[in-house]
């Protein structure tokens, strides 16, 4: 194996955002998780229902790179992630 397709490689993004759906309504909310976790289930406020409910991973969206804070204050924008396609 050549060392340049080493080097060409695609390094894997350590975080994922995921969309996860509440079981009582169907709201969906868009949620960072690291890749190597469980799949995320969690208990959140349903503004639809005006009640807590349980929220399940539905699929993942996109890898995100996270920034640091040199790369932060070097930004122009709010955001301190970028995101790319899967």
């Amino acid at each position: 194996m050549f060392i340049t397709a080493l080097l060409r490689a695609k390094v894997k993004t350590r975080n994922v955002l995921v969309m996860c759906e509440s079981i009582a309504s169907g709201h969906r909310v868009n949620v960072l998780r690291e890749r190597n976790a469980d799949k995320l289930e969690f208990i959140r406020f349903d503004p639809t229902i005006q009640q807590e409910s349980l929220y399940r991973e539905l699929k993942k969206l996109k890898s995100v790179t996270m920034l640091t804070k040199e790369q932060r204050t070097k930004s122009k924008g709010p955001l301190n992630w970028v995101a790319e396609e899967l």
